[in-house]
């Protein structure tokens, strides 16, 4: 069995110095993705794996936890620019 181990590219908006904000990137983004498409959307798939190896496990179920409690202070698909 052979295992492809991959993480997220190299992204020119973020500084190898700011990881943080990459993390919070692909985490939006993946969850816009899910919003646009489906979650079973193969681009969709590859956000999902890059905010995951991007994002401490902590501040995903974090953000996880506050999406769904409806406090998440990021960006919402769906709703309007600082409508949250």
């Amino acid at each position: 069995m052979t295992v492809k181990l991959e993480t997220a590219p190299r992204d020119r908006r973020v500084p190898t110095q700011n990881q943080a904000k990459a993390c919070y990137m692909y985490y939006n983004s993946w969850h816009q993705c899910k919003y646009d498409f489906s979650e079973d959307e193969p681009q969709c798939k590859k956000l999902n794996t890059w905010a995951h190896a991007m994002c401490p496990d902590e501040w995903f179920e974090r953000w996880e936890a506050q999406r769904e409690a409806g406090t998440y202070a990021g960006p919402v698909p769906g709703e309007k620019e600082g409508g949250h």
